[in-house]
């Protein structure tokens, strides 16, 4: 089995306070809440000819970027199938049965995603971690990781492996 390195970055401005509200259970639905969230970063693959797997300050630039697009940001999953989301250049509506929110347009973030778990958010960021990497830097990890922490203790990882989805 060839070598594999692996590099992290996990930073105290890789955080992100955000609102959010979930289904669950299949018919239900939380109470609108808060956390104050923090996400990790890590990519594996061999050595470059630099020796490195990949720049860690580019790697933390990137990481940056993305995290600080859900900071001070309701997050609202616009695939979830019991919740309607609707926005205009004003407001967003947010719907599940007769429940209703109504926010300042500036103040969401609209996310191409099922839910606003930890999971999810963790393969969001993870997808356009993977796609920046490609476009920006012409580089396509072995293995990228990122992991959303919502509460001290209480996080979800989202794992990308080349091999396990038939890439070299």
């Amino acid at each position: 089995m060839p070598e594999r390195y692996h590099v992290r970055v996990s930073k105290d401005y890789l955080v992100f306070c955000s609102g959010h509200f979930i289904t669950y259970e299949g018919d239900q639905c939380e109470r609108l809440h808060g956390h104050n969230y923090r996400a990790s970063v890590e990519v594996g693959g061999p050595l470059d000819t630099n020796h490195y797997v990949f720049d860690f300050i580019a790697l933390k630039n990137l990481a940056r970027e993305f995290v600080d697009e859900l900071d001070h940001r309701m997050m609202l999953a616009t695939r979830n199938a019991l919740i309607s989301v609707e926005a205009n250049a004003k407001s967003v509506r947010a719907a599940f049965g007769d429940r209703e929110w109504i926010f300042p347009r500036e103040d969401c973030i609209l996310l191409p995603i099922e839910n606003t778990t930890a999971e999810l958010l963790a393969r969001y960021l993870g997808q356009r971690l993977l796609e920046a990497l490609a476009s920006r830097h012409r580089f396509r990890p072995a293995v990228l990781r990122v992991e959303v922490e919502e509460s001290f203790g209480q996080s979800a990882t989202y794992t990308y492996e080349a091999d396990a989805q038939g890439e070299a």
